[in-house]
């Protein structure tokens, strides 16, 4: 019988050490390696392709919930949080396994039993996780940073560094200083979370940092364009133009 190969990637050394031990505890598991941070361990998933992840949810360079948004095969996950209230009612309503830091070896055994049974029973761990990761997202408040995957890496985003944003079918390409990032999210998530003090939804198809701006041009009778500060054009909608009026105070 194949050993269950499992990952662990948390932050916190103590708390990979009581994974490792209980671990030790269960001859059907191999410990593959284990990750301080979620950029080491999105590399480690591609490269490894551990059955089991034990995933810390609160990381400070990429959470966990980042971490699993640009995976395209993501692993059956355990998700271990000290204080994530909502994070918890989310893992419970999608079926989705999890640790309360700190917790006993036997809670940690219950998490791995039902863990296994996905595993032998080839449940697909995809669609509940996309469900949390989503629902994560709408609860996060304003954003700071975007996180971006570019081939086999990943690359964080300031928002203070996004220029301009721009529908692309199911994606958004976020124009920044760095250079152009295609996102796969809506224009209304990011309309909701970016900083309403900073950004502006210009046109269906466009979301602009204020600062970014030039200047506005009448180009038709109601047709505006917003001329950006590297002479990039963006037409302006009528609510577009009506914010913009409200925001630059013409």
């Amino acid at each position: 019988m194949n050993k269950i190969r499992a990952l662990i990637i948390d932050d916190e050394e103590l708390a990979r050490e009581v994974i490792r031990t209980y671990l030790e505890k269960d001859e059907t598991i191999t410990l593959i390696g284990e990750c301080a941070n979620g950029f080491d361990g999105f590399k480690e998933i591609n490269d490894q392709k551990p059955d089991l992840v034990f995933l810390d949810v609160m990381m400070p360079k990429l959470t966990g919930f980042e971490m699993l948004e640009l995976l395209d095969e993501p692993p059956v996950v355990i998700f271990s949080t000290a204080h994530d209230e909502f994070a918890i009612r989310a893992f419970e309503q999608n079926a989705i396994d999890y640790l309360l830091k700190p917790y006993s070896y036997d809670r940690f055994a219950d998490a791995l039993t039902r863990a296994k049974s996905k595993l032998a029973m080839e449940v697909p761990s995809g669609k509940g996780l996309s469900e949390v990761v989503v629902q994560n997202k709408d609860h996060s408040g304003i954003l700071s940073r975007v996180a971006v995957r570019t081939g086999s890496k990943i690359q964080i985003i300031p928002v203070g560094k996004i220029r301009y944003l721009e529908a692309m079918d199911d994606y958004v390409k976020l124009h920044t200083e760095q250079g152009v990032f295609l996102k796969q999210d809506t224009m209304k998530y990011y309309d909701e979370h970016l900083p309403a003090e900073d950004f502006i939804r210009i046109h269906r198809s466009y979301i602009v940092r204020i600062k970014e701006i030039a200047r506005l041009e009448l180009m038709g009778k109601d047709s505006h364009v917003v001329f950006l500060h590297d002479n990039t054009q963006l037409s302006v909608s009528r609510s577009g133009y009506a914010l913009l009026k409200e925001a630059l105070g013409f």
